[in-house]
Parts: C-alpha cells; structure tokens; sequence
C-alpha cells in the first residue's frame, strides 16, 4: 500500500508574465495591426487616452557611431545618425498624424475608392441600353460566367441550358445578345478566346487608321506566328513589306489582351515603412516613422483621483494594464531601432551600390551585434518595411544565404541573383549566355556556382534559357 507525504523542493524555471507575453505579442505586429489593437484598448480601457496632435513635441538628432558586427572581413564600421528620443517623452502617433516635415512636399498617390467589380461595372451599362426584360436575363446571364480578365468561361449552349425553363433560347438568339454585351465597356470584353478579344478592341479603331486590315487579319489567324516574336515567318505568310507589318503588329500590340482586369473590386494595398533611412554628411540616418507610432498615454485625470484614494479595484488594474502597454510599446520600439541600425550598418554597400554588393546575414549575426536571441530578431522582422533610397525593403529581405568563395569570402544569394540578372541584360542577344557559360563567368569572379544553381536562380527571375532568349530575338 503507497504511503501518501509532503516534499518541498528548491528550483529554477522560466515563467512567461503577461507583461512578458504582450511585449512579445507587441513586437511581432505589423503596422496596421498595432494600429488596429490600440484602438481597441482606447474603447475598453478608460486609463488609456489619445494624444492630441498639439501635444506632439518635435524629435530630436542625435549621432553615434555602432561597433560594427564581428566579422571577418574588411568593411569599414560605418557612422549611423539615429533620430531618436527616449520613448517614455514621446507621445505616439496614429495613422492620422502629420509626417516629418519633409512629408508635405512627397506626392501622395490616391486609391480609386469605387470598389466596383467587373460583373457592377457591366450590368449598370446593360441598365441603360433600354433591353427587353427576357434580353436582359440572357445579358446578365452572360455577364455572371465572365472571368475576371472578362473571358465567356462556358459555351452559348451551356448559357441556354442555364436559362431554362425560365426562358427557352437557342445559341442563335443568346450569341445575338452576346454582340450586345460585347459592345460594352471595356472594350474587349465577353470574348471567347484572345483572338476575338484583339479582333473586338481593333473593330472599334477609325476604319482609315493605316494597317487596320492587316492587324485584324493576324489578330484571327496568326496569333501563333506573332507569339513567336520573330516576324519574318509572319511577313512571308501575310505577303507585306516590313513597314506595313510593324505597323500592324503595334496595332496589335496595343490591344489589351485581358480587359476585364482593368476593373477590379479590389482596393490596392499600400506598404508604409515603419523606419525611414537616408542619406546625410555624417552617415545614414535611421529613425522610426512618427506615422506609425500609436499615439498613447495615461489619463493622467483619472491616475490621480486613484493615487488620491478610493477603492476602485477595477480601474487600479486598468492602470496597470496602461503602464504596461506603454512599456510594451517603448521596448517595441527601441527594438525595432536597433534591429534596423545593425542592418543599415551592416548593408551599407548595398545602400550605396546596390544588389550586387549585399552581404550575406542571417538572424544570428544581429542578434550577436544588439545582443538579443534570434526568436526576438525574427519577431521583429516579420511584417516591418524599410524606407531607402533604394526604395521600400521588407527587413527579412536582407537576409540570405551565402556561398562560399575561392578567397573566404562569402557572397549573398542576393548578390548572385543581382549579378545574373547584369550578366543577362549585357549579353550578345545573338549569343546568349548559357547556365554553363554564367556559372564560368561567376567562378572567374571567385563566386563558385554550379551550373543547376545558376539555372535555379534564373528561373527564380523569371528569366528564359539562353535558346529561348535566342529564339525571342532582342529584347
């Protein structure tokens, strides 16, 4: 029989505090959702209150030099000039707070607001053409199987079958209400292959435009052919000189081969960069953006009346709840700082010249320089841009592999990439560059590729084999 007893015993374990759990949850949101949680803490926390742009107290510059990243190599440390202030003095921003003072004179691109789809778009034309009620019901029917790109997506007898037995109409009679919805905005739209959308989109050009004819014919029988992009095959089967042809063929050309795709529901998605970085005499400067910072404080109204007696329990632990976020939200963003410091350091070739010259990282090396665990650097990267001169960068997109070099030296995958892409667009297009031929030239630079890593990377860019390319001609 087990004898019930009482041990005590001593030890050590890592216990995750709620204030520990929200700076960590703080840390890996993106912009707009930090944005989203604080408006919700603002409606159900009364200790918590907006600031008000007259508040606002303007940032301060300061400069320092970073100890560069221990590595082995011979980049010079480079000089960073951080604005910053400490975070418990400055009141936050929200979304809808002035910029930096330079921020007036950056144009701002303004989003179409309709959010009309393809399918609106064309029954609010077919509202106003004054058809039939059965003719009607057969357009919207033909409007309901367009694609998105405003392809016919079934045949005319499937459409029938669809109708019935709500209305009986043979393909003769839909295709006649099909012309009807063809003649609709955008042009091209309820074709039932490209050839028909390019003969539909050159039907509506003057007739006396120059070359017309001829572009309708290669638009129904020779699409094959001008795919090809070599027009000597073309220019023999349609029996034209030269100047006639090109002519044709930009008339082609500049029809849309996916109409419907010029309408779309979908409102275009922005990046605000959470750090903004540029160039100065003394460095790179690298400061937080004052857009995206929640502007938030302690309603110092009501922390009074609680320091000054009262048991209001519930209010007590809303205030405590407020100076935790406020500390959650200071250590957000000196993280965030000094996460995208060590990059800038680190990237300062790439800053100055470009894809080519970007050192390899990974997590591990700035963790190592700000002194932080690699799970913390990961949290922070994730969903936060950059703003260069170079233009707008996801922080994980400076990290990549590397590969080893015949001098010790290691060269990002980033910088391969850069240097195919050159390779390429310097190329004989009479000759093009084979995998083979890259991976040789990349070796001669001390960057040892094979030949299956070179065509991987090529094909990542999007870029043909070096037959096809010949075969397209120049570019």
């Amino acid at each position: 029989m087990l004898k019930q007893s009482l041990q005590l015993k001593l030890g050590q374990s890592l216990t995750m505090t709620p204030q520990l759990q929200q700076a960590i949850r703080l840390l890996q949101m993106p912009t707009l959702e930090l944005q989203q949680h604080i408006s919700e803490l603002l409606e159900t926390n009364v200790m918590l209150e907006q600031e008000e742009p007259e508040e606002e107290v303007e940032l301060t510059t300061s400069f320092t030099a970073l100890d560069q990243t221990p590595v082995v190599d011979t980049y010079e440390p480079v000089e960073i000039e951080v604005v910053d202030q400490p975070w418990a003095d400055r009141p936050g921003t929200g979304s809808d707070a002035g910029r930096a003072e330079d921020d007036e004179e950056r144009e701002r691109d303004v989003a179409d607001e309709r959010g009309e789809s393809l399918r609106e778009h064309l029954l609010d034309q077919l509202g106003l053409l004054g058809l039939a009620e059965e003719d009607l019901i057969v357009a919207t029917a033909i409007v309901d199987v367009l694609n998105d790109d405003g392809y016919l997506t079934e045949t005319l007898a499937e459409i029938g079958a669809s109708l019935q037995p709500q209305i009986e109409r043979d393909e003769e009679e839909i295709e006649r209400v099909l012309l009807l919805v063809q003649l609709l905005e955008p042009v091209g739209i309820g074709a039932r292959n490209l050839a028909e959308c390019l003969t539909l989109q050159l039907a509506r050009l003057d007739p006396s435009t120059p070359a017309l004819s001829l572009a309708r014919r290669i638009a129904a029988d020779h699409l094959n052919l001008l795919a090809q992009r070599d027009l000597q095959p073309l220019r023999r089967a349609l029996q034209v000189d030269d100047e006639e042809l090109a002519a044709a063929v930009a008339l082609v050309r500049a029809c849309h081969p996916r109409p419907g795709s010029v309408i779309s529901a979908a409102r275009p998605e922005y990046i605000v960069p959470d750090v903004f970085v540029r160039r100065t005499d003394r460095g790179w400067a690298v400061e937080l953006n004052p857009g995206t910072l929640p502007r938030v404080k302690v309603n110092q109204s009501y922390a009074g009346m609680l320091e000054r007696g009262g048991a209001h329990a519930l209010m007590r632990t809303q205030l405590q709840e407020a100076r935790w976020l406020l500390k959650s939200l200071e250590i957000r963003n000196d993280t965030l700082l000094k996460v995208a410091r060590a990059i800038v350091q680190r990237q300062n070739e790439f800053l100055l010249h470009g894809e080519e010259h970007m050192r390899p990282m990974i997590l591990k090396d700035i963790a190592s320089a700000i002194e932080m665990h690699e799970s913390t650097i990961s949290r922070v990267t994730s969903g936060k841009y950059l703003h260069t001169p170079r233009g707008v960068f996801e922080l994980r997109y400076f990290f990549s592999s590397q590969v080893e070099g015949d001098d010790g030296q290691g060269t990002s995958s980033t910088a391969i990439r850069a240097k195919i892409r050159k390779l390429i667009r310097d190329e004989d297009p009479a000759a093009p560059l084979s995998d083979n031929r890259l991976a040789e030239i990349l070796s001669e630079e001390s960057i040892p590729v094979a030949r299956r890593t070179v065509a991987k990377y090529r094909e990542g860019l999007g870029i043909e084999s070096s037959a096809e390319r010949k075969r397209a001609g120049p570019r």
